[in-house]
């Protein structure tokens, strides 16, 4: 290992990835609820895809 390296550096993580990463777990779980409109879900579904495309998940 690279003595530069610090031992308890760690890779970054922003709270942007963190607060995107929980919106998307929101937005799957909503999508479970069975008395969704179709419109709902599928506005649902197309905020997932935007999101996951932003994140580099697809």
């Amino acid at each position: 290992m690279d003595e530069k390296i610090q031992k308890n550096q760690s890779p970054k993580y922003t709270c942007r990835e963190y607060r995107e990463e929980m919106t998307l777990i929101g937005l799957r779980k909503m999508l479970e609820k069975k008395d969704l409109k179709p419109e709902e879900r599928d506005y649902i579904e197309k905020k997932i895809q935007e999101l996951e495309e932003k994140m580099g998940l697809l």
